[in-house]
């Protein structure tokens, strides 16, 4: 059955369905046991899911298209370098953006030289792979804070450890490292943004 000469229906279908079902399985896993398990971060949690799905769904449709290898790793590029022009995002959080890209692309693209059995052993690779860096291997949890400082002075390079000891005094966290973003000398008052290893309560958002 057609309506203006569109299919309402062809074999395609359940292979959408099936292929989604796989990649939101495993991008639960993920996201949301992996990934926010670790760092309990809710704002990454919307944006991982919903540009999983758009990025699912447009590979898909685009791959009606019989589009070659080139133009599949030109989206996969194209999509790799999403930056967020409000905020500047963590390489943790880039990195997990690029796997589920990848996922997405993955399980959309692949063709009949492909079996099902490959794809869920290649996402369960990847769960694999992240299980055990995040868990075995990444010990301690590195934890970001933003912070409005009004001590302009001390961010000069030469006062570090000056700002990092004031910082600890107040803070009463044991600091790694110090990253200094806007500067308001009308105000004088800095951004500045420290890491330090915590728990995962220190980390909610």
């Amino acid at each position: 059955m057609e309506f203006l000469e569109i299919p309402f229906y062809d074999d395609d279908l359940l292979k959408m369905l099936f292929r989604f079902g796989i990649n939101i399985f495993f991008l639960t896993i993920i996201v949301r046991y992996l990934y926010y398990s670790a760092t309990e971060r809710k704002d990454y949690l919307f944006t991982y899911y919903l540009i999983s799905i758009i990025v699912f769904f447009l590979c898909f449709t685009l791959k009606k298209y019989e589009l070659d290898m080139g133009m599949a790793l030109g989206l996969f590029a194209i999509f790799g370098i999403i930056r967020y022009r409000t905020d500047t995002i963590e390489i943790k959080e880039m990195t997990y953006l690029f796997v589920v890209i990848g996922i997405s692309v993955i399980n959309s693209l692949a063709n009949k030289k492909l079996s099902y059995a490959e794809i869920i052993i290649g996402n369960c690779l990847v769960v694999g792979a992240i299980a055990v860096i995040e868990r075995f291997w990444l010990l301690k949890n590195e934890v970001s804070k933003d912070i409005i400082y009004e001590k302009i002075e001390n961010i000069l390079p030469e006062n570090y450890e000056l700002l990092k000891e004031d910082l600890e005094k107040r803070t009463g966290i044991t600091i790694n490292r110090i990253q200094i973003g806007d500067v308001d000398f009308l105000r004088d008052t800095a951004r500045l943004t420290i890491y330090y290893y915590g728990d995962k309560k220190t980390n909610k958002k």
